[in-house]
């Protein structure tokens, strides 16, 4: 059985948080929203693209805009087998979790 790296479920996160706003400069800027960590485009566009070949995201093309140079943006959406390997971490990380009750405050 094979799980998502917490780098895979950030960036799917993101693109299911983004809806049909998912390109990579806003999925780049939801996973620091996420995080706090401010990966480089190369960090976020590689595993995006190792996503889309496992079948967890497909991508379209958006129109080509002057702000681009013409150039179209790439999009990005979960397909139902993203959307069923989030659920799976999901679970896995319940199931992890559930024994303990983190309180910092009585540490």
């Amino acid at each position: 059985m094979t799980y998502l790296t917490r780098q895979e479920e950030q960036i799917l996160m993101a693109v299911l948080d983004l809806e049909d706003k998912a390109y990579l400069v806003p999925i780049r800027k939801k996973i620091k929203e996420f995080t706090g960590k401010a990966y480089s485009l190369g960090t976020i566009y590689v595993p995006l693209n190792r996503l889309e070949k496992k079948g967890y995201l497909e991508s379209f093309l958006g129109e080509p805009t002057s702000v681009r140079g013409g150039k179209a943006v790439k999009y990005y959406r979960l397909t139902k087998k993203g959307l069923e390997a989030l659920e799976k971490i999901r679970i896995l990380h319940n199931r992890i979790w559930k024994n303990y009750a983190v309180n910092l405050d009585n540490k």
